[in-house]
């Protein structure tokens, strides 16, 4: 066990860490290649109107999500434009489609062989996606005014750019987890946050003339925080017995253990958010299409527009944010069951002569573990609902207009920097060093 210095424990845990020859390898690899992802991130495609791009990323919600998964490359319409989403979008589809596809479930049962070829077949799955997305960014910017039309080979050439990009950005990440600190798709997007923060400071700037509105937002900020961080960790503890049979002398004997299976309370993570911005903004984003101009009489697609856009005014602006509300308590209980069915906790326990104390084993005990998760899943959807809307509620609470925090940013920021510290803890205390947490 090392001495202890007079250092603060973070400040302390964090000179142990760079003690470590090989912790300190991982940490500045995962360093150097955010240092990579940062450069390549300002490579810009040709024909790009910067000015129209900053116009059209405030005034397009999906567009302002589709940026935080690109860890900020898209507002400069960069190589890495697209982020990692199609990749993110891949591993969702397979997520859902594992439990219905007869095949995808038996490789699922084959453990890491299994789980190795549901990866493959994640990345296949990225590459049209990302020409996909490649496409309809390309469109859309071109008829927005911010990307001159081109002929067909450069378009061609964009859209194999922009691909490329994706895949450059999920082995970049793959580098991470296996080289480096972290979950490292999450931590290439905790990245490109991370880089919008002279932007959103510039935004408390201006805003400085309304100093009790901003302390207010603040606090806010923090209070959401706080409540992430215990609804990130909370979980519930069932407990298990395990009963095992040992052949001692040539004798028989029955041992017991004692253990627990901790269920989140939050299983979703934040992929509710994901699926219901994409359903609430997804009517706004076609009926911008079809709308008319500022300044011409307002058609159909006008109206559709204005009840699925987040920056509506009042009261027509509040169905966005109720439907958003309700979008992700239902999906936060959509996914978690599906996850959890994959996991098939019952059948596991079974496998390994564990029991839940007071519960028969198989149907019984399915039946238990369901009502539990249901249970407790709600505090998990009521609680991502909160910071869904956490944008709307401090906007007119305070009359802050001009900062925006984003409910992914702050998901995604708090979910990376646990993990991390974590990750780093387990390291440290594994060599008999005090962690950043106690």
């Amino acid at each position: 066990m090392p001495e202890k210095s007079g250092r603060p424990k973070l400040l302390q845990a964090m000179f142990d860490a760079f003690s470590l020859p090989d912790l300190r390898r991982r940490i500045l690899i995962t360093l150097g290649i955010l240092l990579a992802f940062r450069v390549v991130a300002h490579v810009p495609m040709p024909g790009v109107d910067s000015g129209a791009l900053a116009n059209l990323m405030e005034s397009n919600p999906i567009l302002g999500m589709l940026d935080i998964f690109s860890g900020g490359a898209l507002k400069n319409f960069s190589l890495l434009a697209l982020g990692v989403y199609p990749y993110i979008t891949a591993s969702i589809v397979m997520t859902l489609m594992t439990p219905i596809i007869p095949a995808l479930q038996r490789l699922s049962q084959e453990g890491e062989s299994g789980r190795n070829k549901i990866n493959l077949i994640t990345h296949w799955m990225t590459v049209p996606l990302a020409a996909l997305g490649g496409w309809g960014q390309l469109v859309l910017l071109q008829r927005e005014g911010v990307v001159a039309a081109s002929d067909p080979l450069l378009t061609a050439a964009i859209i194999i750019s922009l691909t490329a990009g994706t895949l450059f950005l999920v082995w970049l990440g793959e580098q991470i987890t296996q080289y480096g600190i972290g979950n490292g798709v999450s931590i290439i997007i905790f990245a490109g946050i991370v880089a919008g923060l002279p932007t959103l400071i510039g935004q408390g700037y201006l805003a400085k003339d309304q100093f009790f509105g901003l302390a207010a937002y603040l606090v806010i900020a923090l209070l959401i925080t706080i409540l992430i961080v215990i609804f990130t960790e909370a979980h519930r503890r069932i407990p298990v017995q395990y009963a095992k049979t040992v052949i001692k002398s040539g004798r028989m004997y029955r041992q017991s253990g004692a253990s627990h299976i901790p269920l989140r309370v939050n299983t979703a993570g934040m992929i509710p958010l994901i699926f219901a911005s994409a359903l609430v903004i997804f009517p706004g984003t076609i009926a911008s299409y079809f709308m008319n101009p500022a300044g011409s009489d307002p058609n159909f697609a006008n109206t559709i527009y204005n009840w699925f856009n987040p920056n509506t005014s009042l009261p027509v602006g509040l169905f966005y944010w109720v439907l958003f509300f309700l979008l992700t308590i239902a999906f936060a209980f959509f996914y978690t069951m599906v996850v959890f069915e994959q996991q098939d906790l019952p059948g596991t326990l079974q496998k390994q002569g564990g029991f839940i104390p007071g519960i028969r084993p198989g149907k019984q005990t399915a039946n238990y573990l369901n009502a539990v998760i249901r249970n407790i899943t709600w505090g998990g959807a009521l609680f991502l609902a909160l910071v869904a809307v956490f944008p709307f509620i401090a906007k007119h609470i305070t009359g802050v207009q001009t900062l925006q925090l984003s409910s992914f940013g702050m998901l995604i920021v708090v979910g990376v920097v646990l993990d991390t510290m974590k990750q780093l803890e387990a390291q440290l205390v594994m060599r008999r060093y005090e962690g950043f947490i106690k």
